[in-house]
């Protein structure tokens, strides 16, 4: 009786627990969602608001246009096409985007972060330098990849991808949130608006004011 009413017990604490493994929050889509008892006030969403199921067409489905190259012609020989949310209705709470990346010769997508998502990468043409890298100790993975080969890069760890051929280079990539967000590193440190403060940038960096300075410059 005692063995019964144990086991009982416990498939019911194992159903509980499973229970709440599934009850957990949103993944957010945004870098922040502050929230306001006004709904009348109220301008954004973790998302977007749904369309009438009614008035969806095939067209809420479907881009046009990863077929055309971006333009390079920048300081990195670098752009991308980002199919996400904004672009693609469709995609609303499907937990998807995909992305076109355009390297001119030795172009390069510098190291950056994807807040909200995984990045798995095909390579399409050229040969390209990738990598990631880990949280403390800070780990470094890198491999050279060809037309055909897939590399994946882990949510939120700091990667990059070098176009070291004398051609231009296509790849694709598909990310695992309908907005992954983008944190491009120097961009982030050297430009962000207002400016991190200077004593900031030159103790993290350990460097003189005039390094900052011509580095701040350059975003």
């Amino acid at each position: 009786m005692i063995k019964g009413v144990t086991y009982l017990i416990t498939v019911a604490l194992l159903v509980l627990a499973s229970s709440l493994v599934s009850a957990y929050d949103p993944s957010p889509l945004q870098d922040f969602c502050v929230a306001i008892n006004n709904t009348n006030s109220a301008v954004f969403v973790n998302g977007k608001f749904c369309k009438n199921p009614e008035a969806v067409t095939a067209d809420d489905f479907f881009f046009s246009g990863l077929n055309i190259p971006a333009n390079t012609a920048n300081k990195v020989g670098f752009n991308v096409t980002l199919v996400n949310v904004d672009m693609l209705p469709g995609l609303n709470t499907l937990g998807i985007s995909l992305a076109r990346l355009d390297f001119a010769p030795y172009g390069l997508d510098p190291p950056h972060t994807h807040p909200r998502a995984s990045e798995i990468l095909v390579v399409a043409e050229g040969t390209l330098l990738v990598g990631f890298v880990t949280s403390n100790p800070n780990k470094l993975f890198t491999k050279v990849i060809n037309k055909g080969d897939v590399f994946t890069f882990p949510i939120g760890l700091i990667h990059f991808q070098f176009n070291i051929g004398q051609t231009n280079a296509v790849a694709f990539a598909g990310l695992n949130s309908q907005n992954p967000g983008v944190i491009t590193i120097a961009n982030a440190v050297f430009g962000s608006n207002p400016p991190i403060n200077l004593d900031v940038l030159i103790k993290a960096f350990q460097v003189d004011k005039n390094v900052v300075d011509y580095l701040q410059k350059q975003f």
